[in-house]
């Protein structure tokens, strides 16, 4: 169904997702979660963002890959893992094709149509996520960004903070401000005002990330002990910089925001 200039709606499986294919690039976007699944800038030789080639799309289940909205909550601190905001159908609210960006916003609305969270898109010469909270409890909110990678052993991870949680081995360590991902890495990190960097020798290219009133970022990669809808050899292509509020819980109308580029 073509919705406007650019903007589509298909059907991919179980789940409505909007397809954009615009002079700024193209964009892929699920419905359900509002999540964003794909986004090559025209410039790009590669996709921004990794989608699990197994992905089943089936309504209530959640997508793996793209940059999962997980909200009110992160984690296993309740059910389901991550929050419901990532596992119900948002509503694309409103949108403005211009020539030199796209805007897109959608909302999530209760079962009283009382809406509890916004997210606006803007694609231009970078990629612009800013989330709004509108539930009446505090909340935490991440970004679960999977960048998409040639190979993990040709890719830095740059500009860390020197201390993390170490979920894996429950303990707070002390670690490099680069990071080359050689085993299952599962970290929370303070967040101290630095963009990240995904560095990727062989597709010649430096992903940049800037976390916008966050207080955490994660890194995380499975490597070879693969959760639901990845195939074991996956975790050699994408790895999790995730922009968050963990600690420091969102209240009414306050926002998260992540800004993402790419260059040689």
């Amino acid at each position: 169904m073509n919705l406007a200039n650019s903007l589509y709606l298909i059907q991919q499986n179980e789940i409505p997702v909007l397809e954009l294919d615009h002079p700024v690039g193209k964009a892929r976007i699920a419905l359900q979660g509002a999540q964003l699944l794909s986004w090559q800038p025209r410039h790009a030789e590669h996709d921004i963002f990794w989608l699990s080639p197994i992905e089943s799309f089936k309504r209530g289940v959640a997508i793996r890959g793209g940059i999962p909205i997980c909200y009110p909550w992160f984690g296993t601190v309740k059910q389901p893992a991550h929050g419901t905001a990532r596992l119900q159908l948002w509503t694309l609210s409103d949108y403005d094709i211009q020539d030199k960006q796209v805007i897109l916003n959608f909302s999530l609305f209760d079962e009283h149509q009382i809406i509890q969270a916004h997210i606006q898109m803007i694609f231009s010469e970078k990629l612009r996520l800013e989330f709004t909270h509108y539930g009446q409890d505090p909340a935490q909110i991440a970004l679960h960004s999977y960048f998409n990678l040639s190979q993990i052993e040709n890719v830095e991870v740059q500009n860390l903070p020197m201390t993390a949680f170490d979920k894996l081995t429950d303990q707070q360590v002390k670690l490099p401000t680069t990071r080359q991902i050689q085993q299952g890495v599962d970290c929370i990190y303070p967040y101290i005002g630095k963009n990240s960097i995904i560095s990727d020798r062989l597709w010649e290219r430096n992903i940049e990330i800037d976390h916008q009133n966050a207080d955490s970022i994660v890194l995380w990669n499975p490597w070879d002990t693969p959760p639901s809808a990845m195939q074991p050899n996956d975790y050699q292509h994408m790895v999790c910089v995730e922009t968050a509020r963990l600690h420091q819980l969102l209240s009414f109308k306050q926002q998260l925001a992540v800004e993402i580029g790419v260059r040689k």
